[in-house]
């Protein structure tokens, strides 16, 4: 047994899976490693299980019969604020992109070694911990207000309606303000894994947080791309 990645007490983990011998291993490798675990295997009954549960963590596949992963994403994620995490048996990027469209926190390409789920997982549920132990817990740059500790941003002081890896992106980079944070940062402080040069999720979520936050997605102020390096969120004077 590996000691080295122990979870918190007991997360709770809701598997929205229509393979039942999947979903059954799946579950087994999480409970021995000592997770709670929920399972749904149809998917039209997946937003109601989302969102009376409030799991701390959420495993969707993206195929699923009654409701597919996209829907069932789309439609629960402005109520559950935890993370989502997408299987997919395709690896079209556009079925990445849209995922994370559509309010994903990390997708995970079937078939997947458990070890190296597990792993993914752990990283989310840590990330969603991190930004309440970073020094200051709340940030403003004039209009806009960010506060670790409730994990909400308000603009012109109307909340911000952000998913929980938008938000996480988010504070990285404002309370990094005025340095550019390279992709590879990014992904290691975020995903706990190395930037391939490929994945575009990052820049995805850069794309959905700009208009959020009052910033023009054609000639950004507050969130400014980089070329070849990454992100610069700019202090404000």
């Amino acid at each position: 047994m590996d000691n080295t990645l122990e979870p918190r007490d007991q997360d709770h983990v809701l598997i929205i899976e229509d393979d039942e011998r999947l979903a059954g291993l799946t579950r087994d490798y999480l409970e021995a490693n000592g997770f709670r675990v929920t399972l749904e295997a149809d998917g039209a009954r997946g937003v109601e299980r989302i969102l009376t549960l409030q799991p701390d963590l959420v495993i969707l596949d993206l195929m699923l019969p009654g409701e597919d992963g996209l829907s069932i994403c789309r439609r629960a994620r402005s109520d559950y604020l935890g993370p989502i995490l997408m299987l997919t048996a395709r690896t079209d990027d556009m079925d990445q992109v849209l995922g994370l469209e559509m309010g994903a926190d990390d997708y995970v390409p079937k078939p997947v070694q458990p070890r190296v789920l597990l792993a993914r997982m752990r990283a989310l549920l840590r990330r969603t911990e991190a930004t309440e132990t970073v020094g200051e817990s709340r940030l403003n740059f004039g209009n806009l207000d960010i506060d670790s500790a409730t994990r909400e941003a308000w603009l012109h002081g109307d909340r911000i309606d952000l998913t929980s890896a938008e938000f996480d992106l988010l504070w990285l980079l404002a309370s990094n303000a005025g340095r550019v944070l390279t992709r590879e940062e990014i992904f290691s402080q975020l995903r706990g894994i190395r930037y391939d040069g490929q994945d575009r999720s990052i820049d995805v979520r850069v794309s959905r947080i700009r208009p959020k936050i009052g910033d023009d997605p054609n000639q950004p102020h507050r969130i400014k791309t980089v070329r070849s390096k990454g992100y610069l969120f700019v202090k404000e004077s």
